[in-house]
């Protein structure tokens, strides 16, 4: 049996003078997957999937759930092996080269940065919902004030935080699906459906599971991968969790499926309720099932929840843009500052930088137009896909070198391989070709590809060293 230990457990990369506070339980990490997977693309972005396919909706999110924990699969295996901060970043430089982590460290950071800025400018929109004679801009300053100082703390601060922000949300869809299977069961009159009935008969009756078609199907997949986006930040724990080869596979096994029960039932109770072409035609789902409860405060207890969803999403954001930055400044990739330690374990530098980006948010919520969250969903899909694709081209380098070399076999291995994997890596493809296809994501393609352009020549100009030696990643397999 082979083992190398180059470096202490909570170092894990050689000779890296520092190293982050592992205080991280299966509780904080599970609950912080769900936050970041669970949000933005129910509350507001299932509307819009619903209307491209109709019923066939659930088909899309069960398909892109099970490539999406394959991917999860091969992300904990790796993780679970090589427990580094910087996670999936270190491992596509580890398995595919320097260039392949410079690439995929930045376009997450790149990721978390456009989407934070949307949930900044989203929560100060909800504040005024409550407070309009307050400026926009106000809200944002203090949110990013009040959450850079929580991340600047210890990470079990963090995800604490994390903790009762994704809970609330939760708790908030469970209510959904309690509330609106009580809808159908006992058939309480919702008053928005245009006299149609509740019952399961709403998703065959209104143009059949496909009214639009198998293109509207397609179409579908760019907000349903959008919506799953943020789930990797499991394997950015690995780094700072208190027993990886624990938490990770808890954590991995039981969160992608609740993610995807969620999305279905949810989006399945909605349709029965209403004809999927009324979904979202009159205010949020949310309200509209309140609503039919007979609960006036409707507006007010969907707004608390959004509220807490911007929370929990930018939260999330700056967490994991700057621990993938702390691991990019370990190999070379990123400006040395980004991976200092403060006393309380935790890369203060990264945590500033986000600020200062979200700063950008400040200037920007004056003069943002509505569409700009269409144009950055559809970056951020192309960017989520393309961390992913990554993440399971590693799994496959590294599965390949444990053969060659006759090393140990993962304590946490990813199941039906190699063919689920080649099978999940042929979908992702599909949906970044999905995306040139249609109109109103095609511009994604081209952001994209001009991002990977500019990731190229930074390298080539400012990158020196060749970054992390395949060495250097510890292999604690023993």
């Amino acid at each position: 049996m082979q083992q190398t230990m180059l470096a202490s457990k909570d170092t894990v990369l050689q000779a890296a003078g520092t190293a982050l506070s592992r205080g991280l339980n299966v509780r904080h990490i599970r609950f912080m997957a769900l936050g970041s997977a669970i949000g933005t693309g129910l509350f507001y972005g299932s509307a819009s999937a619903i209307q491209k396919a109709g019923p066939a909706v659930l088909l899309a999110y069960i398909i892109g759930g099970a490539a999406v924990f394959m991917v999860m699969r091969a992300l904990g295996e790796m993780a679970v092996r090589h427990p580094v901060s910087g996670s999936f970043g270190q491992y596509a430089s580890k398995y595919l080269g320097p260039f392949a982590g410079f690439v995929t460290g930045w376009t997450y950071v790149f990721e978390m940065a456009i989407v934070a800025i949307a949930d900044v400018t989203a929560f100060s929109i909800y504040m005024g919902f409550w407070f309009p004679q307050v400026d926009r801009w106000i809200w944002v300053l203090a949110i990013i004030l009040f959450l850079g100082a929580m991340n600047l703390l210890s990470v079990k601060v963090f995800g604490e935080l994390e903790f009762w922000f994704s809970l609330i949300k939760v708790v908030a869809i469970i209510a959904m699906i309690v509330g609106g299977a009580a809808i159908v069961v006992f058939g309480f009159q919702t008053g928005d459906g245009g006299g149609v009935a509740p019952g399961l008969g709403n998703l065959v009756n209104h143009g059949g599971l496909f009214p639009n078609g198998f293109e509207g199907l397609l179409a579908a997949f760019a907000v349903v991968m959008f919506a799953f986006g943020g789930i990797e930040t499991i394997g950015i724990t690995a780094g700072e969790a208190a027993d990886p080869k624990k938490v990770i596979p808890q954590a991995v096994n039981t969160v992608p499926v609740r993610v995807l029960l969620f999305y279905v039932l949810t989006l399945g109770v909605l349709m029965s309720i209403f004809p999927w072409n009324e979904i979202g035609s009159s205010g949020s789902p949310f309200v509209q099932i309140f609503d039919g409860l007979g609960i006036p405060a409707a507006p007010h207890i969907l707004n608390a929840v959004v509220i807490t969803a911007a929370l929990s999403a930018i939260n999330s954001d700056i967490f994991g843009a700057g621990r993938i930055l702390f691991g990019l400044a370990q190999q070379g990739h990123a400006p040395k500052s980004f991976g200092k330690i403060s006393r309380h374990g935790v890369p203060w530098m990264t945590v500033v930088m986000m600020g200062g980006i979200l700063l950008v948010g400040v200037l920007l919520n004056a003069v943002i137009p509505e569409d700009v969250f269409v144009l950055i969903a559809s970056i951020a899909t192309f960017a989520t896909v393309w961390v992913w694709v990554m993440i399971l081209a590693s799994h496959v380098a590294m599965k390949r070198e444990i053969k060659r070399k006759g090393l140990p076999a993962s304590e946490f291995g990813s199941p039906l391989w190699p063919a689920a994997s080649i099978l999940t890596m042929a979908f992702m493809a599909m949906v970044i070709v999905i995306l040139g296809v249609f109109e109103d994501t095609r511009v994604a393609l081209y952001v994209g590809g001009t991002w990977l352009i500019l990731l190229f020549v930074a390298y080539k100009l400012w990158v020196r060293g060749g970054g992390l030696r395949r060495a250097e990643l510890v292999d604690e397999t023993a």
